[in-house]
């Protein structure tokens, strides 16, 4: 059953620093995948990861979170999640993620949700399309060397 309406969840109280990666070595999607289920997992809110994972690769197997621009942003709502989390990675060298553009993938927003986060699920998509709408945003993030600049770049976003 959908909880009733979405509360106000913002990005920069979802993403803490011990879940954002800034060199990820990963050349290929699966692996990745597996890297960024690894670090939404040590957020301590992921019941099952296993289970995860998998809900995170049927939602692929669905159609590529990639979607151009060099941002990719897999996401999906499952029981193993207790409590939604964000996680953020960067790899320099990009990865074939079957993006809609054909291009490479830099950067990567993981998004889990518990089943019932409908609204508030939909919401922190859309939150995220919004902060990567801008490509000067997305350069931003590309350049970053620290953990505390990509918080500040999402943090100081403007709707």
């Amino acid at each position: 059953m959908a909880r009733s309406g979405p509360k106000e969840i913002k990005l920069s109280r979802l993403l803490k620093e011990d879940l954002i990666e800034l060199d990820l070595k990963e050349e290929n999607k699966n692996k990745l995948i597996f890297r960024l289920v690894e670090l939404v997992a040590k957020s301590g809110k992921i019941k099952d990861k296993k289970i995860f994972l998998k809900a995170i690769m049927e939602r692929e197997r669905m159609g590529s979170t990639g979607i151009g621009n060099g941002v990719a942003i897999p996401h999906t709502k499952s029981k193993a999640v207790k409590e939604m989390v964000l996680a953020f990675a960067k790899v320099n060298a990009g990865v074939d993620f079957g993006a809609l553009d054909g291009e490479k993938v830099f950067l990567f927003f993981m998004l889990a949700s518990p089943q019932d986060y409908v609204g508030e699920h939909l919401k922190v998509l859309a939150d995220i399309a919004g902060l990567i709408r801008d490509k000067f945003t997305i350069e931003l993030l590309k350049k970053s060397k620290q953990k505390k600049e990509v918080l500040k770049i999402i943090t100081s976003h403007k709707k």
